[in-house]
């Protein structure tokens, strides 16, 4: 990784294009740049988002990004190809028996992860549940508000009572 990020700052430098002035037309913070260019790749959380960086750097620099991703491609594999199948099966196995336990909830206190596949399928009704809410907010201070406008029977009758008897005074 470190060539190749030797090769994109080459590149970079033979453009004329400082270090600020990338990042800023690639939407980055100029230390991702550095990063890449340093092959600092544990910068970097995500190992695609990375290879999406470099792609549009690569088009930036106007190199063919195919060939820049296929390079950090073959980085990516002698990378990951140094850990042994072995040592896969064995996380892969102890993954396995640990979900199969079962826990007590007097002993244990086990996290709970968000699924969050299944909240997804609630979303819409989710959403149905809030827009009834909101309508019957509505619907409450329309009622609420026609009723303090309309005036009460008895106090209209009063009302017209006292006007009779100012008329006739």
């Amino acid at each position: 990784m470190k060539e190749l990020g030797e090769y994109l700052k080459e590149k970079r430098e033979e453009m004329g294009v400082g270090l600020e002035e990338a990042a800023e037309d690639l939407n980055l913070n100029s230390d991702d740049v550095e990063n890449i260019e340093e092959g600092n790749t544990r910068a970097f959380k995500d190992m695609l988002e990375l290879k999406g960086i470099i792609k549009e750097y690569a088009k930036y620099l106007g190199l063919d990004p195919e060939k820049v991703v296929d390079e950090f491609n073959d980085f990516l594999f002698e990378h990951t190809s140094r850990i042994s199948l072995e040592d896969i099966l064995n996380a892969k196995q102890q993954r396995e028996e640990e979900e199969k336990k079962v826990y007590s909830p007097y002993t244990k206190i086990r996290k709970r992860s968000i699924n969050f596949d299944r909240l997804m399928k609630l979303r819409p009704l989710l959403i149905e549940i809030i827009i009834f809410l909101i309508l019957l907010l509505v619907a409450f201070i329309y009622l609420r508000s026609v009723s303090e406008n309309k005036p009460n029977n008895r106090n209209s009758e009063l009302m017209g009572l006292r006007g009779e008897e100012i008329e006739l005074a």
